[in-house]
């Protein structure tokens, strides 16, 4: 990550540290949200815990403001099923496998971890299987592969629990996830691709065509299974086929950038299958967020292009990096100042791939929307925009898997 020094350094640090000591009290973060949200990484309890833990170092009282965090959310767990990295069990799994890595080695939720990895291991596993047994003409859903829900998410975690030593109780679910993407990414649907979805398995909040849609970015599309299968190539974690799979995932992301060197949110059928001469540049869908947008796709492209080692990938993202980086953020297409849908996330992006300019433009909406900011949690709300902030202002120390995998970033 670049270490480039902002102007506004000082004041994001400041800003990070006044949100810390505004969520220090686990009462008050599970009192303002649902009882089922309570616990979760994107909303509730594992998330302003992750953020504690990483500003252990700077800021007293957040190791054990991380501690009671942890606590709160395991009491408030209850019976959630099982789901992904932001929401069950998986998220404090998520919390406890990244955050303590920021703690030191005698604290005592570095006993968890074994625990953690052998659940999100298993989580893994069972999702596999369910992508094995459907048949070939099949299409795989979101909470199998993406970010959130599916494998590339909980495979990067379980990639981080084994970089801890946990090689045993992660090895299982690492593996199935690199084999099943690997597979899907692999395995057209007629002419279409592997992660396309007719409408009716999209969630019904996404405007979807009849013909249904192939997502390209990183929260649900493949930009995510790319990114995962990128990094964990480069840390040494290859099953048959991923090679070959990063190289279709990529090309096929490159294929669909359109002039102006961004991608829309889905490509549908009918474009798929060649029956629509363009695909129309959407005015909406999230396209400069890290979810659906620029950011989260670059990541994708330049985690494959220095594992495969081709630099057209580097240069497809740099180059799109700087044209988001050339529009004032009134055009982005973004919302408050949080990691999924706003500016933090272009931030945190922006930082990593070390885009100086864009870094520049993504602190002063960021710093400017984080007092307003009306959710705590980490994808959505104040926990997740510290961590940006933290970054900036040069808070954050540097374990071998920093919060951001937890967006694919790293």
């Amino acid at each position: 990550m670049s270490t480039h020094v902002h102007p506004r350094a000082a004041e994001a640090a400041e800003a990070a540290l006044e949100i810390t000591r505004a969520l220090r009290s686990p009462e008050t973060i599970a009192t303002s949200i649902s009882n089922r949200a309570a616990s979760t990484l994107c909303y509730g309890l594992a998330g302003t815990a992750l953020m504690h833990a990483c500003l252990a170092e700077a800021e007293p009282g957040s190791a054990r403001a991380a501690s009671a965090h942890w606590d709160a959310a395991a009491r408030l767990l209850g019976n959630a099923p099982p789901d992904g990295i932001h929401t069950g069990p998986g998220a404090l799994a998520a919390s406890l496998i990244i955050g303590t890595g920021y703690l030191p080695p005698n604290d005592t939720h570095q006993n968890m971890l074994s625990r953690a990895t052998t659940w999100l291991s298993a989580r893994a596993a069972a999702l596999a299987r369910h992508h094995d047994q459907a048949t070939r003409e099949q299409a795989t859903p979101w909470a199998v592969y993406d970010a959130i829900k599916g494998l590339a998410g909980i495979g990067r975690v379980l990639l981080a629990a084994h970089n801890r030593g946990h090689h045993a109780e992660a090895e299982p679910g690492l593996s199935a996830a690199l084999s099943t993407l690997t597979h899907m990414t692999l395995t057209p649907i007629g002419s279409r691709p592997g992660w396309w979805l007719p409408a009716a398995l999209h969630p019904p909040t996404v405007r979807i065509p009849t013909t249904g849609a192939a997502t390209t970015g990183l929260a649900h599309g493949i930009a995510g299974p790319l990114a995962f299968l990128a990094t964990a190539h480069q840390s040494g974690h290859t099953v048959s086929g991923q090679p070959d799979a990063i190289h279709t995932a990529a090309g096929w992301l490159l294929n669909w950038q359109t002039p102006e060197r961004t991608w829309p949110p889905h490509i549908s059928g009918d474009a798929l299958d060649g029956r629509e001469k363009e695909v129309p540049v959407p005015t909406t869908g999230r396209t400069t967020a890290w979810c659906y947008g620029t950011p989260g796709i670059a990541a994708a492209l330049t985690r494959a292009g220095h594992a495969i080692g081709l630099p057209i990938l580097n240069r497809t993202a740099a180059d799109a990096m700087n044209n988001l980086a050339a529009r004032p953020p009134d055009d982005w297409d973004t919302e408050g100042a949080a990691l999924c849908h706003g500016s933090a996330g272009i931030l945190q992006s922006a930082l990593r791939l070390s885009c100086h300019t864009l870094t520049a433009q993504a602190v002063h909406p960021t710093l400017d929307a984080a007092p307003t900011s009306q959710t705590n949690g980490f994808l959505t709300g104040r926990a997740g925009t510290a961590l940006a902030l933290a970054g900036i202002g040069g808070l954050l120390p540097h374990p071998a898997d920093e919060w951001d995998c937890l967006l694919l970033l790293s």
